[in-house]
């Protein structure tokens, strides 16, 4: 499965693709972030996100688009961008027809590093270590990116179609039926850095 993660944002927008699953090793093949000036003007400014969103869809053709769930923040204007900037990624799966999942900050700490609550530096420690990376890709809007592309094989069960398995053969009258067993979702394991494909690109606007 391949995953495009955006960690949305409106003067720096995280970007990556990464491929993998449960069960299986996960590779980078694309991070960076995507900038805009702050002098321009908030459409101009949404319009180069959206190209940009647009242009790794076409190039990368993702099965899943994962998103940041925005919340509010004390700093109503930073989380009006955050928003808007999410909002055009939505609109970008939409128009191509790709799925789109939605995760919250503490569900893709703790999908990454087992903990809701981890930091920063965390998270970048334990993609670093999933993807058999030297060091968390840089800044951490890329980081943040990746975290989210990792985290839709582990979390995202609950957005992708049920599966289709064996009919269940109907029990016998008056016999309890058995409790449904969980299943524990793993990372995927570590990978050797040469099999990762690591790249970089930012667009910044004229």
């Amino acid at each position: 499965m391949r995953v495009l993660g955006v960690d949305p944002g409106l003067t720096r927008c995280g970007v990556a693709v990464v491929d993998g699953g449960t069960g299986h090793r996960a590779t980078l093949v694309h991070v960076g972030v995507v900038r805009t000036a702050v002098d321009d003007e908030p459409g101009v400014r949404l319009a180069q996100v959206h190209a940009a969103v647009e242009a790794l869809v076409a190039e990368h053709r993702p099965d899943v688009v994962a998103v940041e769930r925005v919340f509010a923040q004390h700093n109503v204007r930073s989380v009006m961008g955050t928003a808007q900037a999410a909002g055009i990624v939505m609109l970008v799966a939409a128009q191509a027809g790709v799925r789109l999942a939605m995760h919250t900050p503490s569900e893709v700490k703790a999908a990454v590093t087992g903990s809701g609550r981890a930091d920063k530096d965390q998270v970048g420690t334990m993609v670093a270590r999933i993807l058999g990376l030297a060091e968390a890709p840089r800044p951490a809007d890329a980081s943040d990116a990746v975290a989210l592309a990792l985290c839709q094989p582990v979390a995202g069960p609950r957005d992708q179609p049920a599966h289709r398995g064996r009919a269940r053969r109907g029990r016998r009258p008056g016999r309890p039926a058995r409790p449904a067993r969980r299943r524990r979702a793993t990372l995927p394991p570590p990978l050797s850095r040469a099999s990762v494909s690591y790249t970089c690109s930012e667009r910044r606007s004229s």
